[in-house]
């Protein structure tokens, strides 16, 4: 039979079980807070000590998903308009399952709540959430979601967004309060890696600077000192392409001189209208001009393919002064790549004046040697006047004097022939001072010009523009008689696809290699008709014959037709 104090001696210990396993909870549970709060700091120490912006942002989405035990982490960065994500960085999800899910997103849903009210958002399941937006096809599923502004200097830089908490379990204050910590020490980071890499730019900016400076001051040509320019220009934006335009004497036009990156062969040499461009906007503008994505911008002509693969862009123009922009320079990143912000189109704007010294510099150069060069010719034609022609005029008299007295006819013949050579030989050299004292033609004779002209006169006819891109020295190597017909067969070959092609485009190339001239119109149209007047065809190739070239004109694939117009330079 059981004893009666039984039950009495086991209550106690029931009791000291229960506070022993109260401790045990208690323990364990500061030894968790402690080692979070350790975790907690090695993520702030590891995210601080990180000065490359880019993997800054890696390690803070990293640190994220490790505090709050989540499956996925993400932080998206809110791009200049305030309204959108620019960037996108994700932990969890494959390299594989980012391509099979398409674009990253652009701030929809549950992620432009927290653009439209940067407070932390914790949700037990996202689709319960009224702003829901849902997911993309074969986006793995997400349920539980917390969501934490980050700020750097008062200002929403981005927020984090850690999901599906693993286990199952939802996410709860501590976390929300451990991401917030988190969040705090990011934007010191952030403001830490965008001050060091801001040093670092400017530091690349004023090298680039002094190397083209010093370029210029070793004698380097203005083609060089832009080619320079261009180059360093894209390698320090991390830009796929860099282009610089010059505006045309005497045209509502630039030329595209410099172009260096990818397809930067499309983009050499090509005529810009003022109008429809990036580079012509900066340039009419006098100020700076971007774009998210130059393929779609709706202010550009969409007539050549020449931006696939690209996508930010930016156009400043070279010197603002009294004198107007000498010239535009472009930048264009890739797809996918962040837009232009407006701490670097400040750098920008700062280089390009850079750059405007340059080419005045170069200009004032060039225009002292061709001084020089004129001053010598005035030299040597005094010269000619005052000694070789007065010497030569006196031999002449003395020989015509001298000849009276000759009383042989044959040997005083020979004289008063010498006498004609003297003179023959004075008007040559009077020539030749005329020739060195003739200057060049006045604005806007040159062929380029006379070319672009000619382009825009035919666009009524035609009902577009023509793209037009020229190569080589065009003004210096083509004579004016080459020229004239050059731009009468442009004109005749504009006229003839405005009357029968039925186009929509045409694309005009003239360059020289300093041997031959080429003239290439190409259009969309209809073709070359089988019948018919070919008047047009005949006189072209009737100039081409009478200069010793050629005219071929060709089906292009896809529609229209591609007359090509050749002809060889005189030989200096």
């Amino acid at each position: 039979m059981a004893s009666p104090e039984g039950p009495r001696v086991r209550l106690p210990q029931l009791k000291l079980d229960e506070l022993l396993e109260e401790l045990q909870a208690r323990i364990d549970a500061a030894r968790g807070t402690r080692d979070r709060v350790h975790s907690l700091l090695e993520a702030v120490l590891a995210v601080g000590r990180e000065l490359h912006l880019e993997q800054a942002l890696h390690s803070i989405v990293d640190a994220a998903a490790v505090l709050v035990d989540a499956e996925y982490a993400a932080l998206g960065v809110i791009g200049p308009d305030g309204t959108r994500l620019s960037r996108f960085y994700t932990v969890g999800v494959t390299e594989r399952q980012i391509a099979e899910i398409g674009p990253y997103p652009a701030g929809h849903g549950i992620l432009g709540e927290l653009i439209r009210h940067p407070e932390p958002l914790r949700l037990a399941k996202l689709s319960e959430h009224p702003a829901s937006y849902g997911f993309p096809p074969n986006h793995p599923p997400m349920n539980s979601f917390l969501g934490v502004p980050i700020r750097v200097r008062d200002q929403v830089f981005g927020n984090l967004y850690p999901t599906e908490k693993r286990g199952g379990a939802e996410f709860d204050e501590e976390d929300e309060s451990v991401l917030s910590t988190l969040a705090v020490a990011a934007g010191v980071a952030i403001d830490n890696a965008r001050l060091y890499e801001d040093s670092r730019l400017r530091e690349r900016w004023l090298r680039a600077n002094a190397e083209i400076t010093h370029s210029l001051l070793s004698g380097s040509g203005r083609s060089e000192a832009l080619n320079l320019i261009a180059e360093r220009a894209r390698e320090i934006t991390g830009s796929a392409l860099a282009a610089v335009a010059l505006p045309m004497e005497d045209t509502e036009s630039l030329a595209v001189e410099i172009a260096v990156g990818v397809d930067a062969q499309e983009h050499r040499g090509l005529v810009l209208p003022l109008c429809d461009s990036l580079m012509g906007l900066a340039y009419s503008a006098l100020a700076p001009v971007a774009t998210d994505d130059i393929t779609q911008d709706a202010r550009l002509s969409r007539e050549a393919p020449r931006f696939t693969g690209l996508g930010p862009a930016v156009a400043v123009p070279i010197g603002t002064g009294e004198g107007g922009a000498r010239g535009v320079v472009l930048l264009v990143r890739e797809a996918g790549r962040p837009v232009f912000s407006e701490n670097e189109t400040e750098t920008l704007r700062g280089f390009a004046a850079q750059a405007a010294i340059a080419m005045e510099l170069a200009e004032r150069r060039q225009d002292a040697e061709q001084i020089a060069v004129l001053e010598d010719r005035d030299r040597i034609a005094r010269d000619l006047h005052d000694l070789a022609i007065q010497r030569l005029f006196a031999t002449g008299m003395t020989l015509q004097s001298a000849g009276r007295f000759i009383e042989h006819p044959e040997a005083s013949e020979r004289v008063l022939r010498a006498v004609d050579d003297l003179d023959e030989t004075i008007k040559i050299i009077r020539s030749t001072i005329f020739g060195l004292r003739a200057r060049e033609g006045g604005a806007g004779s040159g062929l380029r010009a006379r070319v672009v002209r000619a382009a825009g006169e035919a666009a009524p006819l035609l009902g577009f523009a023509p793209s037009v891109r020229m190569e080589g020295l065009l003004d210096t190597d083509v004579p004016r008689e080459v020229a004239d017909h050059v731009v009468a067969v442009l004109s005749e070959a504009l006229t003839n696809i405005a009357r029968h092609a039925h186009a929509d485009g045409a694309q005009v190339v003239l360059r020289t290699d300093g041997h031959d001239v080429f003239l290439t119109v190409a259009d969309n149209g209809v073709g070359i008709p089988s019948g018919g007047r070919r008047s047009g065809l005949r006189n072209m190739a009737e100039r081409a014959e009478q200069l010793g070239g050629h005219l071929a004109v060709s089906g292009t694939e896809g529609g229209g037709a591609t007359l090509e117009w050749r002809v060889p330079l005189p030989v200096q």
